[in-house]
């Protein structure tokens, strides 16, 4: 593979681990833990994994020598920057407990493990991919581990390959997948531990034990960048709004950092939208008032960041969702019937408010939140084009407006959706940082001999150095939630606190940006320099810290 110069550069990176890695250490126990909610009906599903103690890693100043142990790892779901530097930290910690150790890295995400596709991952093949961004190291996959039919067929492969432990790199979900993994292997005396690390760029797989999400930092910083073009460009030809949806499918976090970062004229944030019950006609008011109030400056341009999930956050749009994904699980010829018998089906079967919504929108959009559900049960958001609906309703808003003799500017829209574009980037620093840590801290905690943990870092605002490394169980996380027409034990997802620094620092501007053009042009992530351009974390972190 021909590489560019940055990625040599790059390669010659060490990431900084915490101070309390870079030796020996040992596991010290916290208190028992429980789960965040529903405690009886967690317990009940997970008798040999909960309750598990917290654990932070010391220094240990009497090692025992380490025996070597072989490990397979998997890649979980959607690409986010860092995730070969989670398995370069994972390598390069089992070789450090003892040089004889193996990893194995199963192809393509979980179905490699059920498939039996793996490949060795050795030193060569390591240090091609260190500080790397992208998962093609081995490749992921959306297949949900949640049969007895798969833990067995891919224990087969465990004990052919001699594997103590797995470790499952994934967002809430895959967590999820790996504590029940954890449960089934343990209850069985199966002898294969399971650990997972938390990853999503949406940054919504966070709590108090778990600080951040790996990827969080580097997509956002991407997003970022690219507003910042787009503004200056607004700025520039002063005759464009542009209307830009940004990766977020169940919380606002990316477009509330992409929003503290660039100061955009109108930012939408979805947790508001719920908790104030908005209809998708007051956010469209809201944002025509907005451009008729910067009209009247003769300032026909701006920006506005909307989430990818917005529609799910709609109260009326939520509870039509939520009857639609349970009705279209149990109705699996949906997809072979024509359009017009599909809109003739729900309008029969949805109860009376949501089938007036349903037959409420336009044809397209209805045809959008028909589409196939992704694996986990929930309507593809990224798939309904958010931002083209909006302007839609906006320009025809602002007509009214003008017919109305309320409105006397110019409304020409453009629309942008950044996805892909920042899942794969090479990682900041703080990625590269906090992924390979993370990795390594799972080593840690296999030697320690747990399962059914997820590998945590804290002090994340500090130095890389000052991280507190150590486990937390992830049934301490779970709480049960209705999926594919059933309650399910999940991970709960963390949604913008409308309390939280964060949202207050941007509602306490965000009118202001809306009428004075404040742009703010972040540029390109910077990986060689100063400390305080190339090393910081997200704003929403920062701000995080300043609630604790």
């Amino acid at each position: 593979m021909k590489k560019s110069a940055l990625q040599i550069a790059r390669a010659a990176y060490q990431p900084k681990l915490p101070v309390t890695l870079t030796g020996a250490v040992k596991a010290v126990e916290g208190a028992p833990t429980q789960s965040v909610a529903d405690q009886d009906d967690i317990k009940k599903l997970f008798p040999n994994t909960y309750g598990m103690p917290e654990l932070r890693f010391e220094k240990n100043p009497s090692p025992a020598p380490g025996k070597p142990f072989n490990v397979g790892v998997i890649l979980s779901g959607g690409q986010a920057p860092g995730g070969h530097n989670v398995i370069c930290g994972l390598f390069d910690g089992i070789k450090k407990i003892n040089k004889d150790s193996r990893l194995y890295g199963f192809l393509m995400g979980p179905g490699g493990l059920v498939d039996h596709q793996y490949k060795e991952l050795t030193s060569d093949i390591i240090d091609e991919y260190r500080n790397t961004g992208g998962f093609d190291i081995i490749g992921s996959g959306r297949t949900k581990l949640e049969k007895k039919e798969q833990f067995d067929k891919g224990l087969e492969i465990l004990k052919q390959l001699d594997i103590k432990a797995l470790v499952i790199i994934g967002g809430d979900d895959s967590n999820t997948n790996a504590a029940v993994l954890a449960e089934y292997y343990k209850n069985i005396g199966a002898g294969v531990q399971v650990i997972g690390c938390p990853k999503t760029i949406d940054g919504d797989l966070k709590n108090e034990v778990v600080e951040a999400s790996f990827g969080f930092d580097t997509a956002t910083k991407v997003y970022s960048e690219l507003i910042g073009n787009i503004q200056r460009d607004c700025f520039s030809a002063k005759k464009y709004w542009h209307f830009i949806k940004l990766m977020g499918r169940s919380a606002s976090h990316i477009a509330l950092e992409c929003a503290l970062q660039t100061q955009p004229n109108v930012c939408i944030i979805s947790e508001e939208v719920e908790a104030k019950n908005q209809t998708l006609q007051d956010v469209v008011d809201y944002i025509a008032g907005i451009v008729a109030a910067r009209a009247k400056q003769g300032n026909n341009f701006g920006t506005v960041l909307i989430p990818e999930g917005l529609i799910e956050f709609i109260p009326a749009m939520k509870s039509l969702i939520a009857e639609l994904n349970d009705l279209l699980a149990k109705t699996p010829d949906f997809a072979q019937k024509s359009t017009a018998e599909q809109r003739e089906f729900l309008s029969a079967n949805l109860s009376k408010a949501n089938a007036e919504t349903f037959i409420s929108l336009p044809e397209g959009v209805a045809r959008q939140l028909t589409l196939d559900r992704d694996p986990h049960g929930n309507v593809q958001v990224s798939l309904i084009e958010t931002e083209k609906l909006l302007s839609e309703m906006v320009g025809r808003r602002l007509a009214k407006m003008k017919a109305e003799g309320s409105y006397d500017g110019k409304f020409s829209a453009l629309h942008h959706f950044f996805g892909y574009e920042g899942r794969c980037a090479a990682p900041s620093n703080f990625d590269a940082d906090y992924c390979y840590a993370l990795g390594y801290n799972a080593a840690c905690l296999i030697n320690a001999g747990v399962t059914g943990y997820i590998s945590s870092l804290r002090n994340l605002t500090k130095p890389s150095v000052q991280w507190l490394a150590g486990g937390v169980p992830i049934s301490m996380m779970f709480n049960m939630e209705r999926r594919h027409g059933e309650m399910k034990p999940v991970i709960q997802k963390a949604l913008v606190r409308l309390d939280g620094t964060p949202f207050q620092r941007f509602a306490a501007k965000r009118d202001d940006w809306a009428i004075n053009t404040q742009y703010v042009f972040p540029g390109p992530i910077q990986y060689f320099g100063p400390a305080e351009v190339c090393d910081q974390p997200t704003l929403t972190l920062h701000y995080e810290h300043l609630d604790k």
